[in-house]
């Protein structure tokens, strides 16, 4: 039986596969862990809308550890990206002020007290207020972060006025 190959068999007598010595990472562990944060980052800003060269999203682990080394230095890895919005759309949010809308009605941002107190007085929950996406025109002229609250006056000649509020998720 010299010179045969013996290929090596399990404890239930199948047949093993290639080892798996061969696909062990023999580079360092720290150069690994860079490599996959850099990565993850990389994808996340892509995701986000950030341009991230196509190059640098399909980089493997070998071509990381050449332009970097086995020990990366982390000043060498800081990424900077720009974002893909069309700065043309951002200009016409500022053409009109929509706050001085005559068909508008009148919006307050209430304090944090006052939002309080408002959900003392109809005990209600936060979640239970109607919403106010963050993407609405009012929330973005404002600035408004999840969380807050509106105060919105509404006034007609039929209805007179009557005030509903608005919690910005």
């Amino acid at each position: 039986m010299e010179g045969e190959d013996v290929m090596e068999t399990a404890a239930n007598g199948h047949p093993l596969g290639q080892c798996l010595s061969t696909y062990i990472d023999q580079g360092s562990i720290e150069s690994h862990r860079y490599y996959l944060a850099r990565r993850t980052l990389l994808e996340m800003l892509h995701d986000r809308g950030y341009v991230v060269p196509q190059s640098d999203l399909n980089q493997s682990l070998e071509e990381f550890r050449a332009a970097c080394t086995q020990n990366p230095d982390v000043e060498r890895l800081r990424i900077c990206s720009a974002h893909r919005s069309d700065h043309s759309k951002r200009i016409t949010d500022l053409l009109v002020n929509i706050t001085k809308h005559v068909l508008k009605p009148k919006h307050r941002v209430l304090t944090e007290d006052e939002k309080q107190k408002l959900l003392k007085k109809y005990s209600i929950h936060e979640k239970q207020l109607p919403r106010m996406l963050l993407k609405d025109a009012i929330a973005r002229y404002y600035g408004l972060e999840k969380g807050q609250v509106v105060k919105i006056t509404h006034s007609g000649e039929i209805t007179g006025s009557h005030v509903t509020y608005r919690c910005v998720w």
